[in-house]
């Protein structure tokens, strides 16, 4: 397990990155959306893979926290935490598509002044008759 005692929050990012910048990763994530499952069911799930580079995966997936394992006798389940990827949201996607979304606004109500069309044109039309 990778210590985070004294990481940086940008330290933490670009292991969270380098974990989801794998396509093995994140289908061994998206197998763990439905549910915990051992290591020999997501080894099943990628014949291509040989059991040591899928346990390899599943230490960097570890290492970033985006799985916890737990141990069961001689099974190892592998639990998705989804924690990470919603602080990845919460610091990058949300304000982003916020921001994206503010622009999409501002450029539609440009639009409708230019065209003369929408609600936008309708009130400015109506306040020009009344003081016209």
């Amino acid at each position: 397990m990778l210590y985070k005692y004294n990481m940086s929050t940008d330290d933490e990012d670009d292991i969270l990155f380098k974990a989801l910048g794998h396509r093995a990763r994140r289908r061994i994530l998206d197998a763990l959306k439905s549910g915990p499952r051992t290591t020999g069911m997501l080894c099943g799930l990628m014949p291509a893979l040989d059991r040591c580079t899928v346990m390899q995966h599943l230490k960097v997936l570890e290492d970033a926290g985006l799985i916890v394992v737990e141990r069961r006798g001689r099974e190892r389940w592998n639990h998705l935490d989804a924690l990470p990827i919603h602080a990845i949201h919460e610091r990058w996607i949300g304000p982003y598509a916020a921001y994206a979304a503010s622009m999409l606004s501002r450029l539609k109500r440009a639009s409708e002044r230019t065209k003369g069309t929408g609600p936008l044109a309708a009130m400015e039309a109506d306040a020009g008759r009344k003081t016209g």
